[in-house]
């Protein structure tokens, strides 16, 4: 049996947050996601959904996470630049891969791409790969 007879799909992805209101002002306030209901798990997460219903667990803890450019969440635009000057606008820093700020970079593949923390320092991509 393939492991493709399941059909698997991404579903959520979960990080812990030290200050969960921050945390959700930026998610939901600056970068405009859609705060969902968390499914009666209590007043430490929040979930937050994309427009293809993939969600974003906040989980408010003490716990140290190391964070590296290398691990990130990744989600696409069709308007990169548009995106790029909305985060202008909200004072979020933004940089290449290389570290380079207020620039892309773009893949073997065509894809342009940048990144920026949210308020714990978990890194983010946004690109304009068409899904």
């Amino acid at each position: 049996m393939s492991l493709n007879t399941y059909k698997l799909t991404k579903d959520h992805d979960t990080i812990r947050v030290k200050n969960l209101a921050k945390s959700v002002n930026f998610y939901g306030t600056q970068l405009g996601l859609e705060q969902i209901s968390n499914g009666g798990l209590g007043d430490h997460i929040v979930w937050f959904q994309l427009n293809n219903k993939v969600q974003i667990h906040l989980v408010e803890s003490d716990e140290n996470i190391e964070k590296n450019k290398g691990v990130h969440m990744a989600f696409n635009t069709t308007d990169l630049s548009g995106f790029m000057q909305h985060l202008k606008n909200q004072k979020i820093h933004f940089e290449n891969w290389k570290g380079e700020t207020e620039t892309t970079n773009i893949r073997p593949d065509g894809v342009k791409q940048i990144y920026f923390q949210d308020p714990d320092g978990y890194w983010i991509e946004v690109n304009d790969a068409q899904l």
